[in-house]
Protein backbone atom coordinates (compact mmCIF):
# COMPACT_ATOMS: atom_id res chain seq x y z
CA UNK A 1 0.00 0.00 0.00
CA UNK A 2 1.22 3.32 -0.59
CA UNK A 3 2.80 5.21 2.68
CA UNK A 4 2.92 1.86 4.65
CA UNK A 5 -0.86 2.34 4.96
CA UNK A 6 -2.62 -1.21 5.56
CA UNK A 7 -6.41 -1.67 5.17
CA UNK A 8 -7.77 -0.95 8.74
CA UNK A 9 -5.69 3.07 8.84
CA UNK A 10 -7.33 3.00 5.57
CA UNK A 11 -10.69 2.06 7.02
CA UNK A 12 -9.82 4.66 9.75
CA UNK A 13 -9.43 7.71 7.39
CA UNK A 14 -12.30 6.80 5.30
CA UNK A 15 -14.74 6.51 8.81
CA UNK A 16 -13.03 10.19 9.55
CA UNK A 17 -14.29 11.47 5.97
CA UNK A 18 -17.41 10.47 6.29
CA UNK A 19 -18.16 11.88 9.90
CA UNK A 20 -16.61 14.72 9.06
CA UNK A 21 -17.60 15.47 5.35
CA UNK A 22 -20.72 13.30 5.52
CA UNK A 23 -21.67 10.69 3.00
CA UNK A 24 -22.89 12.87 0.31
CA UNK A 25 -20.05 15.52 0.41
CA UNK A 26 -17.63 12.18 -0.02
CA UNK A 27 -17.97 11.46 -3.63
CA UNK A 28 -17.36 14.95 -4.81
CA UNK A 29 -14.47 15.97 -2.42
CA UNK A 30 -12.80 12.62 -4.04
CA UNK A 31 -13.87 14.05 -7.58
CA UNK A 32 -12.55 17.50 -6.72
CA UNK A 33 -8.90 15.74 -5.94
CA UNK A 34 -8.66 13.79 -8.62
CA UNK A 35 -9.50 16.42 -10.86
CA UNK A 36 -6.56 18.86 -8.78
CA UNK A 37 -3.89 15.71 -9.31
CA UNK A 38 -4.66 15.31 -12.72
CA UNK A 39 -4.24 19.03 -13.52
CA UNK A 40 -0.86 19.29 -11.73
CA UNK A 41 0.25 16.16 -13.58
CA UNK A 42 -0.67 17.80 -16.78
CA UNK A 43 0.86 20.71 -15.64
CA UNK A 44 4.26 18.89 -14.50
CA UNK A 45 4.32 16.73 -17.95
CA UNK A 46 4.10 19.75 -19.98
CA UNK A 47 6.96 21.65 -18.00
CA UNK A 48 9.50 18.84 -18.38
CA UNK A 49 8.72 18.39 -22.24
CA UNK A 50 8.85 22.31 -22.75
CA UNK A 51 12.55 23.01 -24.05
CA UNK A 52 15.00 24.66 -22.06
CA UNK A 53 15.82 28.28 -23.31
CA UNK A 54 18.38 30.11 -22.21
CA UNK A 55 17.91 33.54 -21.06
CA UNK A 56 21.12 34.87 -20.62
CA UNK A 57 23.02 35.41 -24.46
CA UNK A 58 25.63 33.51 -25.51
CA UNK A 59 29.04 34.80 -25.57
CA UNK A 60 29.76 35.89 -29.18
CA UNK A 61 33.19 35.50 -30.70
CA UNK A 62 34.78 38.86 -31.92
CA UNK A 63 35.12 39.48 -35.42
CA UNK A 64 38.08 38.73 -37.25
CA UNK A 65 39.86 41.65 -38.87
CA UNK A 66 41.57 41.00 -42.41
CA UNK A 67 44.58 42.79 -42.92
Amino acid sequence: MPFGLGLPEMLVILGVGVLVFGPKKLPELGNSIGKALRGFKEGVQEIENKPVVSETPSPKTPPTSIE
